[in-house]
């Protein structure tokens, strides 16, 4: 249990160890010289500590965020601080220390270090002391009776509750999320929390929901596909649901950032087979259309993380395209015009759900396929334009992150080694977009069952090398990881589609399905700040050029075969037991971050 250690006797009237304990903390007072640091050392090793000036007077909830979140291993508010792990011992180092008990506690009793002064002396050692945002939450050390009456009656003037509820939801999300959901999904996850759930169970609950409605639309009926519509609906309201819930209880943690990382796309997608299935009960094969769809919507997203991850800590990383963006962002209709128009998940959940209800599955998947269309060019022009017209300077990390969503295998490494270091401007993204036109073109383009594509697939290679032997610097190099991954999600679609067997496409949409969750992976490691998934799993896999040399092969080797249709299912059942049995490793071990999306970016 989690301890908290107050610097003195409670001042009376005071409801602060009513607040500690009902935020689970063990309350025990340091009434003399030198009791904090043995009150320190005698807390149970692992567990989080707390030390609280007895006069502080504010909300519950200013110490809920401040000790309570475990993102952060030291946190602090005026009066209160907390730390937990490695950072225990720095803070019984700093309580030790004479200077930091300089300034005595009000109430009679020997002087003790303070909180405030404990998290100067933390700061001072190098340890990041987290300092929440607490806007109108009163959180305040009075100095005197006079102090804590305004402190008391500030207090009292701000409802706690209302301000939790309100943090509890995104400060920036999508239109739809916005007016539509979080209103009320906001009032869901307080009765969860009251109840005791976890964000955990309520993701598992919103996975479970968009599976059943997966297999109502698998139907192909009518009921079927209203209440397939009906459900997805009542899934993006327990996915938004699981997210408010940890806010507003601060339940963050290792397997929910793994599950919160991987579940949405797992929904949609399974969505997607649920309406081809359901397509196809009827007589109407869609399965290319929703292997498209899949495509697009995960290519759409690595241009979102490569370009981000690319530029989020560049230095002199201005542009007049970010300026003008900004200066739009103050025009309020605007905000939300723009945001709607990149489709984001709320957006686009709606509008597959309605029109799963009132057509057919082939014209959800068009008007989806033509939607995200329009929404990838808007945003990867924006995109490019920042690129071309800001001067900013990209870090090391930046470029290895790049590297990392490249996804390079055995070959395009060996090419990288041998390739010049040294290319002009804009060379990596053009080099591979040669690459991808090549593989992808021959794909489509010759006749089935020719060994072109092969030569193609080891043109690709070469090329994939070449453009990622020089560090990721580049003002569009950022391209090149969605790029190479247009070129292997394409290239096992087209070779599929025009395999013209029974099977192929399914089959298809079940690699790409395992090779886009191996991708989507990479991202949140990196996002984490614990590195991409082992080289070790990568070359095990083959790295995308790998991947595409194999697919082309198998479809130049088994044309007009059904063997075909079986090698692309064992193919994609090997690299889905392969790369989820590391994930799912990874993401259970103690070393892995909670990683939990606070951007509020849609997506």
């Amino acid at each position: 249990m989690s301890t908290a250690i107050l610097t003195g006797p409670p001042v009376a009237g005071s409801p602060l160890t009513e607040d500690l304990r009902a935020l689970g903390f063990d309350v025990t007072v340091a009434d003399g010289p030198g009791r904090l640091a043995a009150e320190l050392a005698a807390a149970p090793a692992g567990a989080r500590v707390a030390v609280v000036d007895p006069r502080f007077t504010g909300h519950r909830h200013a110490l809920r965020l401040a000790l309570t979140d475990p993102r952060f291993p030291v946190g602090a508010v005026p009066g209160a601080l907390t730390a937990t792990g490695a950072a225990r011992a720095e803070l019984a180092s700093a309580a030790r220390e004479p200077a930091a008990a300089a300034a005595g506690n009000g109430t009679g009793f020997p002087a003790a270090p303070t909180p405030d002064a404990l998290a100067t002396a933390l700061e001072d050692a190098g340890i990041d002391v987290h300092r929440p945002e607490l806007g109108v939450l009163v959180a305040a050390v009075p100095a005197d009776d006079s102090a804590r009456t305004r402190a008391r009656e500030a207090t009292e003037a701000v409802d706690d509750e209302a301000v939790r509820l309100r943090g509890a939801v995104k400060s920036r999300d999508g239109f739809f999320t916005t007016f539509c959901i979080s209103p009320y999904s906001r009032y869901l996850a307080r009765w969860c929390a009251r109840r005791g759930l976890t964000p955990n169970q309520v993701t598992t609950a919103s996975l479970l929901v968009a599976l059943i409605a997966a297999a109502c639309a698998a139907t192909g009926t009518r009921p079927g596909f209203v209440a397939a519509g009906v459900l997805l609906i009542a899934s993006f309201v327990l996915d938004c649901t699981d997210g408010q819930l940890a806010r507003y209880s601060l339940q963050y943690s290792t397997l929910g950032a793994w599950l919160d990382a991987t579940f949405d796309r797992a929904k949609e997608y399974a969505y997607y087979a649920g309406l081809a299935l359901g397509a196809a009960r009827g007589g109407d094969d869609v399965w290319a259309l929703a292997l498209g769809a899949m495509v697009l919507q995960s290519c759409r997203h690595i241009v979102d993380f490569s370009f981000n991850e690319a530029n989020h800590d560049a230095t002199a990383n201005t542009s007049p395209t970010a300026a003008l963006s900004d200066r739009l962002d103050s025009v309020g209709w605007t905000v939300w015009v723009r945001r709607m128009i990149v489709l984001p998940i709320g957006e686009r959940w709606a509008l597959i759900a309605v029109l799963t209800a009132v057509t057919t599955p082939r014209i959800v998947f068009l008007v989806l396929l033509v939607g995200c269309a329009l929404a990838a060019c808007y945003t990867t022009a924006g995109r490019l334009l920042r690129s071309l017209t800001r001067r900013a300077r990209r870090t090391d990390r930046a470029a290895q992150a790049l590297a990392d969503l490249a996804d390079s295998g055995p070959l395009a490494e060996a090419v990288a080694r041998v390739a010049p270091k040294r290319l002009p401007s804009f060379a990596a993204p053009a080099v591979a977009l040669l690459g991808t036109a090549a593989v992808v073109a021959t794909a489509w383009l010759t006749p089935r069952g020719t060994w072109w594509p092969v030569l193609a697939a080891a043109v690709y290679a070469v090329t994939s090398g070449v453009a990622v032997a020089a560090p990721l610097k580049g003002a569009l190099d950022w391209l090149v990881p969605p790029l190479l991954r247009a070129a292997e999600y394409v290239t096992i679609l087209a070779l599929a589609a025009r395999s013209g067997l029974h099977g192929a496409v399914p089959a298809a949409f079940g690699l790409v399905a395992a090779v886009a969750y191996h991708h989507y992976d990479t991202v949140y490691r990196i996002r984490g700040g614990t590195g991409a998934p082992p080289r070790a799993l990568v070359r095990a896999t083959g790295g995308h050029e790998g991947r595409v040399l194999v697919v082309t092969v198998l479809a130049a080797l088994l044309a007009d075969r059904t063997t075909f249709t079986w090698a692309l299912a064992a193919l994609a059942g090997l690299l889905a037991l392969t790369v989820l049995t590391e994930s799912i490793r990874f993401w259970v071990s103690a070393g892995a971050p909670a990683v939990h999306d606070e951007t509020g970016e849609p997506t």
